[in-house]
């Protein structure tokens, strides 16, 4: 059975795991980590930079360096959240070509699923470590509000980082299956408040008998500890300026350093009452003035910042409980999920709306890629009994005259589904119909997200009213939504099949691919390279330190000494070869030190 890997692309943090042996287990990465940082930079010698590596030179590189990168995937440019961006992140967000969203590192603007796609890649690596072969497919998750266009250009993504993505799932979904994976005995109703780095979701699900049923999902898209951190640093901004008239907002270094100082404060006071938030030399005046920045950040101060962030998750879940047609009572579990709910404050406020105490059986940061990694399993597995019925996060319909929005398939619909309408004609002898396929949840169809439109032609003319068409939406198991317009009265039909568009033409996404293999080619090598210099190095040790015992035997003799310069002379020639890039001269030399400490083994061995 092919080995799929289950991938948690988060805002803050990403993780990987697999199932071995019907067991969901976590991929730790080199560092030992369950988690890696989705953080992608470009060093000033242009060097690609992923996770840890990425966030350690942050604060002296924050030009070129990507944080919270999925806030921004999938969305057009001048919309809300990119504009907020453009003022916060201190990295260069521009325009795209084709109203997408672009990030300048150096001198190349990257697209959002080309940033994630590194993440993706990352994960792919880290993966293939663990298991010693080449992975190729994935099942990723989103948050369950994510729209079509964001799915899409995270699908994007796992293109360009070389993974077939079998699946995209909602992340409160995986984390309720990994919640319920091996629990054949589960009949519950199960809340997921999942509070992340970047995005809130709140889904409803019933578990029976290996079943999975999405009742109904609402979220925040923009709604995150991203957000929690802003408020920290707008404290730290206000407070300075109050008593040096100085905006450290215009200072990108200053920025990512209370940035990482408001994250570390944030974790910090989930255990304890008070933290210390201490920037020296974070701002030096005209006149060559150093000024320091140093404050203490009590729990009660934070959580009286971020009471209104806390409180709108709360309506989320309120407004998604009614959509189900369901009452706080009809809960019989509240899970936590995302490294936010460990913040004392929030999980008080989910204990005081849900009226019960959330179980702590999950871990926050790593049971959405076990869930993620489940489903890849029993896509896999023809025995699998685990069976997942998921729900359409956002309204479906089409744009109708006078500017409406006419809903056919309503949000929180069981897919796959299908919904008919039938329309009439709006003008006299109209031989024609344009069909706008919109998506969300505005009352009017400009406040929602065109996915495609087309024309039924050769309708008969006849008064307005008189010709009737037939609408109907479809969507498949994937997601996939198609749309056919049907004259009722001839049978003549028009269909599209609704692709969502990442903001990408299929010829850069060609190019993409080919890019980052050839990247691919140069880490291997480059990996290649530091493995044979690691096994020339301590082929020189070993013949070094062997080196004093063997000359008491052999400078004696005029043939031991001859052995002796050339054994001199690999060691030389290795040192050599170290220093340089040719692989070819660095495995030969390599080789022939091995010879040398071969025979030194064996004099060492004789005289013993």
């Amino acid at each position: 059975m092919d080995r799929v890997i289950g991938i948690d692309l988060g805002t803050t943090n990403s993780c990987v795991a697999i199932v071995e042996g019907g067991i969901p287990k976590v991929i730790p990465n080199k560092g030992g980590y369950k988690t890696t940082p989705s953080i992608v930079a470009i060093s000033d010698s242009g060097r690609r930079l992923v996770g840890q590596m990425a966030k350690r030179q942050a604060i002296t590189n924050a030009r070129h360096t990507v944080y919270a990168a999925k806030r921004l995937i999938g969305r057009k440019w001048g919309s809300p959240a990119v504009l907020h961006s453009l003022e916060t992140c201190p990295y260069q967000i521009v325009e795209g070509p084709h109203d997408d969203v672009r990030i300048k590192l150096r001198d190349k603007a990257y697209s959002l699923p080309e940033i994630s796609s590194i993440i993706l890649q990352e994960m792919k690596l880290i993966a293939e470590e663990y298991i010693g072969e080449e992975v190729t497919q994935a099942v990723v998750t989103v948050p369950a509000y994510f729209n079509d266009g964001q799915r899409q250009a995270t699908k994007d993504a796992g293109r360009v980082s070389g993974l077939d993505v079998l699946r995209i799932i909602n992340e409160p979904t995986a984390a309720a299956l990994a919640y319920g994976y091996g629990r054949d005995d589960l009949e519950a109703r199960v809340a997921i408040y999942d509070l992340g780095g970047g995005t809130f979701d709140i889904s409803v699900l019933e578990v029976h008998d290996a079943v999975f049923d999405v009742l109904s999902t609402g979220g925040d898209t923009f709604l995150g500890g991203e957000d929690f951190d802003a408020r920290i640093i707008e404290w730290l901004v206000y407070e300075f300026a109050a008593e040096n008239e100085v905006d450290l907002r215009h200072d990108d270094m200053a920025l990512q350093r209370m940035k990482d100082a408001a994250e570390k404060a944030k974790c910090e006071l989930s255990a304890v009452k008070d933290t210390e938030i201490n920037l020296p030399f974070i701002y030096t005046k005209d006149d060559g003035e150093a000024l320091h920045l140093q404050r203490t950040l009590v729990r009660d101060k934070l959580e009286e910042l971020v009471e209104d962030l806390i409180q709108r998750t709360l309506k989320i879940c309120d407004q998604t409980l009614q959509e189900a047609g369901l009452s706080v009572d009809d809960v019989d579990e509240v899970i936590l999920v995302g490294g936010m709910t460990r913040m004392p404050r929030v999980q008080h406020c989910v204990q005081e709306f849900f009226g019960r105490e959330p179980s702590k059986n999950v871990h926050p940061d790593e049971v959405v890629a076990l869930g993620a990694a489940i489903q890849g399993h029993a896509l896999m597995d023809e025995e699998s009994d685990v069976l997942l019925l998921d729900v359409t996060p956002h309204n479906l319909g089409i744009g109708v005259y006078g500017g409406g929005f006419q809903v056919l398939i309503e949000k929180n619909s069981t897919v796959p589904t299908a919904r008919s309408h039938i329309f009439t004609t709006v003008k006299d002898n109209q031989t024609s119909v344009k069909i706008i396929v919109l998506q969300g949840e505005g009352k009017q169809a400009k406040d929602n997200d065109l996915l495609g439109e087309f024309i039924l032609h050769g309708l008969r003319q006849a008064p307005a009213g008189e010709v009737e068409v037939e609408i109907t939406f479809e969507i498949s198991a994937d997601g996939i939504v198609s749309v056919s317009a049907r004259d009722l009265e001839t049978n003549l039909e028009q269909s599209i099949t609704v692709t969502a568009t990442s903001g990408l033409t299929e010829d850069e996404i060609e190019a993409m691919i080919e890019e980052n293999e050839e990247y691919m080619v140069q880490v291997k090598h480059s990996e290649e390279m530091e493995n044979q210099r690691a096994n020339v190095r301590r082929t020189i040790r070993q013949v070094e330190k062997l080196m004093p015992t063997v000359q008491q035997v052999m400078e004696n003799s005029t043939l031991g000494k001859d052995a002796l310069r050339k054994a001199q002379d690999a060691l030389e020639r290795a040192k050599e070869a170290l220093e340089g890039r040719n692989m070819e001269h660095l495995i030969s030399t390599g080789e022939a030190l091995n010879r040398t400490f071969a025979v030194f083994q064996g004099i060492v061995q004789r005289m013993q």
